[in-house]
């Protein structure tokens, strides 16, 4: 074999060598990637089977605690609400009025089941993402203020996030 020849075949076998790395780690984001949704940004194009993550306000009023474990509750963003189901110890913070993030699937029938739930850890704090979504809904005030009853009218005004 000549050295050009042998030149080649350690190049090409670099390129392949380093392509099925690339592969393999595009792959893995893919299967790693959660995406962000307000409900309604759900409601306007729902992810299709994809595990995401949803966040906004527990709906005053909507926490419902069913057999065992199992709770039941809506997300809203004071433009769109969504039902929540969720089977497991909740946050000691999770109330209704509070933020909340909560990841898992979109169901055929419209109500996400939950696999984890975050809430927020203090009266200052919301997650960035739940605070846009909120702002951009509209919602009045900052965390902590009064709970968002359904269907009930808000004037408009700054929301204050912590990092």
């Amino acid at each position: 074999m000549t050295r050009k020849r042998r030149r080649l075949m350690i190049l090409a076998l670099a390129l392949l060598g380093l392509g099925t790395a690339t592969a393999l780690t595009l792959s893995a984001f893919r299967d790693n990637i959660v995406f962000f949704y307000s409900p309604s940004d759900l409601a306007a194009k729902p992810p299709g089977g994809r595990t995401v993550r949803i966040g906004g306000l527990v709906e005053a009023g909507s926490l419902k605690r069913e057999g065992g474990m199992t709770v039941t509750f809506q997300v809203t963003d004071t433009a769109k609400s969504l039902p929540v189901t969720y089977t497991g110890i909740l946050p000691d913070l999770f109330r209704e009025g509070q933020g909340v993030v909560a990841e898992g699937k979109l169901g055929a029938d419209g109500v996400f089941a939950a696999t984890e739930l975050l809430a927020k850890h203090d009266e200052k704090y919301m997650p960035p993402d739940v605070a846009d979504a909120l702002k951009r809904a509209g919602h009045p005030g900052k965390p902590g203020d009064a709970p968002i009853a359904a269907g009930e009218e808000h004037q408009t005004s700054t929301l204050r996030t912590n990092p």
